[in-house]
C-alpha cells in the first residue's frame, strides 16, 4: 500500500482510491480541514515527490497554485508513495466525530436574513467539540448544511448556530419559513480544524464577515479558560457588514476587555465607525503584523483577500488560519 510521508515527520499508509485527509484521519494523523468538498483551500499541501490524482474538482486551487505542485488533501488520492509539504495538528486531538439526534430548543431572528438556533441534545448524549469547529445539520428530507458553533460551552446540552439566508437554498426555506421548537433534526460532528493554535503572547486578531461571526463569538467566549501561560498578548475583533443591521449582535458585550472594531463596507453618512473591508482596517490600525496570528472566517473572497494582503504586508504565512464559507453543491 502506497505511504505518505509529511514535512512534520508523520507518515501514514494511504488506500488507492481514498482521498489523502480521510486516510489520514483513519491512521490518528490530524490535517487541517474545512469544506471537505475540493472548494475551499483549508486543506492545500504540496506534493514534493509522488503521484496524485483529483477524485473530485479543485476549485478552491488557482491555476497557478496547481502548476506549483499544490494540491487538497480533501479530494486528492494517491497513486505512488507520496512526500508532502503540510503542517499537521501534531499532538492535537480531535474530538471523536458522531451522529446524533437533536431537537430545536429555541429559534430566534437576529436580523432580517439571520435567525439563531439553538439544537438540544438527548441528557444521555455524549457529544464534544473545540472552539471554532462545526457541525453539519441533517434535514428531515436528508438535505445536509454546515453551521459553525456559536458558543464555547456544552454543559447545557445545547448548541447556538447563526444561519442566514440563501436565495432559493432548501434549508434556508425551512429554517425561515417552517422551522419551529421541537422539530427533530439531526447532526453530523464536530468537523473542521478551524480553532485556536497556540496564543501565547502573541497578538492575537480575529477578522469575521457575516454569520463568520459565529466560531469567533465562540473562541472569544473560550479564551477566559486557557491557561495564563498560554494567552495571547493582546485581542482585535474586526467584524464587516455592509449595513448596520447585518451586524446583528453586541460583540462588544464578550468582549469588553478586547478591542473591537465593527466595520461597514456601504455605510450611510450617519456611520461613524470604520468603513471599509476588515483586512484593509486591520492594516491601517496595527501596521506590524510580525506577532500577530489572525483568524479569518466568512465569506471565501474575504478570506483569500485577506491572507494575500496581509502576509505580503508581513504576516508569518502559518499563522494565517480561516474557515470560508463557500456555498453548497446544491440548493
Amino acid at each position: 500500500m502506497p505511504r505518505v510521508h509529511l514535512s512534520s515527520g508523520n507518515t501514514f499508509e494511504a488506500p488507492i482510491g481514498v482521498s489523502l485527509l480521510d486516510a489520514a484521519t483513519k491512521m490518528g494523523v490530524s490535517l487541517p480541514y474545512s469544506c471537505k468538498t475540493g472548494r475551499c483551500s483549508t486543506c492545500k499541501c504540496k506534493v514534493v515527490e509522488g503521484q496524485t490524482h483529483a477524485l473530485h474538482p479543485e476549485m478552491g486551487l488557482s491555476k497557478q497554485e496547481k502548476a506549483e505542485g499544490w494540491i487538497l488533501s480533501c479530494v486528492r488520492a494517491v497513486e505512488t508513495n507520496v512526500t508532502l509539504e503540510v503542517d499537521d495538528l501534531g499532538s492535537v486531538a480531535l474530538p471523536p466525530i458522531k451522529t446524533l439526534p437533536c431537537r430545536i430548543n429555541q429559534i430566534e431572528r437576529l436580523a432580517p436574513d439571520v435567525v439563531q438556533v439553538m439544537l438540544r441534545l438527548p441528557p444521555t448524549a455524549e457529544f464534544s467539540f473545540i472552539p471554532g469547529q462545526y457541525i453539519d445539520v441533517i434535514g428531515q428530507n436528508g438535505t445536509r448544511r454546515s453551521y459553525s458553533l456559536a458558543k464555547a460551552s456544552f454543559a447545557d446540552k445545547v448548541l447556538e448556530l447563526h444561519i442566514r439566508a440563501v436565495d432559493g437554498g432548501t434549508m434556508s426555506e425551512y429554517w425561515f419559513s417552517q422551522a419551529k421548537v421541537n422539530d427533530l433534526l439531526r447532526l453530523n460532528g464536530p468537523l473542521g480544524t478551524f480553532f485556536l493554535r497556540d496564543t501565547s503572547s502573541l497578538d492575537l486578531v480575529f477578522l469575521a464577515t457575516g454569520t463568520g461571526i459565529a466560531p469567533v463569538k465562540a473562541m472569544l467566549e473560550s479564551l477566559p479558560s486557557r491557561p495564563e501561560n498560554q494567552r495571547p498578548r493582546s485581542v482585535t475583533v474586526l467584524w464587516g457588514g455592509r449595513i448596520p443591521e447585518d451586524l446583528y449582535f453586541d460583540v462588544a458585550g464578550i468582549a469588553s476587555q478586547y478591542d473591537y472594531v465593527p466595520v461597514l463596507s456601504r455605510a450611510g453618512e450617519d456611520w461613524t465607525g470604520a468603513r471599509g473591508y476588515v483586512q484593509q482596517v486591520l492594516l491601517a490600525k496595527q501596521a506590524d503584523l510580525k506577532n500577530a496570528a489572525i483568524y479569518a472566517c466568512g465569506s471565501d473572497a474575504m478570506i483569500h483577500g485577506a491572507k494575500e494582503l496581509l502576509i505580503q504586508s508581513g504576516l508569518p504565512d502559518k499563522r494565517f488560519y480561516s474557515d470560508a464559507f463557500v456555498c453548497s453543491s446544491s440548493s
